[in-house]
């Protein structure tokens, strides 16, 4: 059969499609984060209550669940390429009548369409970044694409700072969310020129010849097929690795913020310089995971980058007490959530790991959904965290973290390891078959 590395693509195709996949991500965070930023100003401008503003976060996750499962199946039936184009559209189309919503039903809507674009970005993008780049590498190279989150976590708090300094608050809100749509301009030009998988063209080449084996001919939708036989069990267990690390990073990044002002006595442009502080220290840990990860192989890096978040985590508790000293760098309560963002590093490997689990029919649909599942899984700590608080203290309650973690790292132990496994375009659904031919 024939090995991606071997088909062929230039260097430019394969910059075009790492290009994609760093701009795609970075915009696609940028989009999810601002709303964080921005709320309290757009509750105050349309006049909508707080229990309001939850639905809207709400309805953004809905988005990107639908979004997740809609475009990996897109990915795998249409075409990677054609998948990215559609989830571009919508999350420009998103994200410009956003900034013009004019209450809570339109806001809530556009939303959802802006929440639809974020959540099929990752999978269709993600597969054929891996499908295209060298499978010695594939685990930096995917640590660079989401280290992208980053850069959107940081242009986000830039931007909404100069927003809300240069226009009134009805006007900086607006602003804001039109900054998100912009860059996507750049985007439709870089993927017009991007390269399609050729392991997916050659799939379905073959399969509207009629050339295709008879077990892959007998397959049904990607969506079932990931629930049957060994691809079910990698489906279940790859879902709760992400969505253990998900209620970790939920647990930490949400609260830390109200904490630390409202707690320990720091000041929103305290907050900003630990956020664009921090946000840089993640990337890295990102970049570590990724070395990591090729040289040790997945499991390995990501149960490395679980403890050292898991350190951070006893550290935030151990400091969590410490008020504001007057300057961030001598804060440690700050040095702790710091180590905390270092080991965030996992989030890095899911997009190589989960897509070299599955074939090429089933490779867009199974990693997008395992992820988007695992992001809705996570979705309970934004919601556990406060009744733990109400009881226990935000503190403590908090520490939901540390479960998060235990639950990521004991099914981390139950996934094969894949790293450097070569794709063919016709493989088994069980990956320990196709490791093996490749070795």
């Amino acid at each position: 059969m024939t090995d991606a590395t071997s088909m062929g693509y230039t260097p430019g195709e394969r910059k075009l499609v790492a290009v994609s996949a760093v701009l795609g991500y970075g915009l696609d965070f940028y989009n999810l984060i601002v709303l964080a930023f921005l709320m309290p100003v757009i509750q105050k401008s349309i006049g909508i209550t707080l229990p309001q503003v939850g639905l809207v976060v709400a309805m953004t996750l809905a988005g990107s669940v639908v979004g997740g499962i809609l475009f990996g199946w897109m990915g795998d039936r249409w075409g990677r390429k054609n998948a990215l184009m559609f989830t571009l559209v919508l999350l420009s189309g998103g994200a410009i009548l956003s900034a013009c919503a004019w209450d809570f039903w339109s806001l809530l809507f556009f939303r959802f369409v802006a929440g639809v674009g974020v959540g099929g970005e990752w999978g269709a993008g993600m597969v054929l970044f891996n499908e295209v780049w060298d499978r010695n590498r594939r685990g930096f190279g995917s640590a660079i694409v989401q280290a992208a989150s980053s850069i959107g976590l940081i242009l986000a708090a830039l931007v909404v700072t100069w927003a809300l300094q240069t226009f009134t608050p009805d006007t900086a809100w607006r602003a804001a969310l039109l900054v998100g749509a912009l860059p996507i301009i750049l985007m439709f030009a870089v993927r017009r020129g991007m390269p399609e998988s050729r392991l997916w063209t050659e799939f379905h080449a073959l399969e509207a010849a009629g050339k295709l084996p008879e077990e892959k001919k007998r397959e049904r939708s990607p969506l079932i097929e990931i629930m049957t036989g060994p691809s079910l069990k990698y489906f279940v267990c790859g879902t709760i690795v992400a969505g253990g690390y998900i209620i970790n990073y939920q647990s930490i990044s949400v609260f830390m913020p109200g904490l630390m002002i409202r707690g320990l006595g720091a000041t929103q442009n305290n907050l900003l310089g630990v956020t664009l502080f921090t946000a840089v220290i993640a990337a890295v840990g990102m970049l570590i995971s990724g070395y990591l990860s090729d040289a040790w192989g997945r499991r390995k890096a990501i149960i490395v980058s679980t403890l050292v978040g898991v350190c951070g985590v006893l550290a935030i508790y151990a400091t969590g007490a410490t008020k504001f000293p007057g300057e961030i760098f001598g804060w440690s309560t700050m040095w702790a959530f710091a180590l905390w963002s270092l080991g965030q590093g996992s989030i890095g490997q899911f997009g190589p790991w989960f897509a070299e689990l599955y074939p090429v029919e089933l490779r867009s649909t199974a990693a997008s959904t395992i992820f988007t599942m695992g992001r809705l899984v996570g979705a309970i700590a934004p919601y556990l965290v406060p009744v733990l608080a109400e009881t226990m203290g935000l503190l403590n309650g908090m520490m939901l973290a540390l479960v998060g973690s235990a639950i990521s790292l004991l099914f981390t132990l139950t996934l094969p390891e894949t790293a450097g496994r070569r794709f063919d375009v016709i493989e088994s659904k069980d990956v320990a078959d196709n490791v093996a031919s490749a070795a």
